[in-house]
């Protein structure tokens, strides 16, 4: 018998059969509980990638921050948790991490979020954020990557930043490129552990 592929965690509707499990984790100094299952990205723990993300990321003081693919909903959990001014929105094509995300939110007693399905920015068509993180799909390739860049302008308020966590070798000059292409401008807020956080503003309309 041929034996199946493994789902990747932006397959929209996962197979696998679901086995929870708890991830408990300090984060930005303070403690979060997330609920995971297979196929959803790094479900065993907490990757250093989105650590990262979520230890350096600049939050807005009021308004909406948007977590673009957002998986078991760590980062936007986070990011609720730590500015309770702010609304999150939770974005993903994964059902099964839409659920989870939703999960997680409650569980981390984040009343501040809102969890949507859908690819890239299709379920905020016609919503402007203050602030967009992301650890975007890699594994979906390139292109899917950019579009998340390129597309970010269109859902942007003026003066609204894009951080995304990104691996250092992968689109190593493309990834910072297209930001600058974007936006007109790029910096790295931080590198650690192989990954390192792009960060870049809307400048004009």
């Amino acid at each position: 018998m041929q034996k199946q592929p493994a789902e990747h965690y932006y397959t929209r509707k996962p197979k696998a059969q679901a086995k929870y499990a708890l991830i408990r984790v300090w984060l930005r100094g303070r403690e979060f509980e997330f609920l995971t299952t297979a196929s959803v990205f790094s479900a065993k723990r907490v990757d250093a990638g989105t650590r990262l993300l979520i230890e350096n990321m600049q939050l807005p003081e009021e308004g909406k921050v948007l977590d673009l693919g957002c998986g078991y909903g760590a980062v936007g959990t986070a990011a609720a948790a730590f500015n309770p001014k702010v609304h999150v929105t939770m974005t993903d094509v994964n059902k099964r991490a839409v659920k989870l995300a939703t999960l997680n939110a409650r569980r981390n007693r984040t009343a501040n979020v809102t969890v949507k399905y859908g690819p890239l920015y299709a379920p905020v068509a016609g919503e402007l954020f203050n602030c967009i993180l992301t650890n975007p799909p890699i594994s979906a390739g390139m292109k899917t990557v950019k579009a998340v860049i390129t597309q970010a302008p269109q859902h942007m308020t003026q003066h609204a930043t894009l951080q995304m966590v990104t691996p250092s070798k992968i689109g190593a000059e493309i990834l910072p490129e297209t930001l600058r292409q974007t936006f007109g401008n790029m910096e790295i807020l931080a590198r650690e552990s192989g990954y390192r956080i792009l960060k870049a503003q809307k400048q004009h309309s």
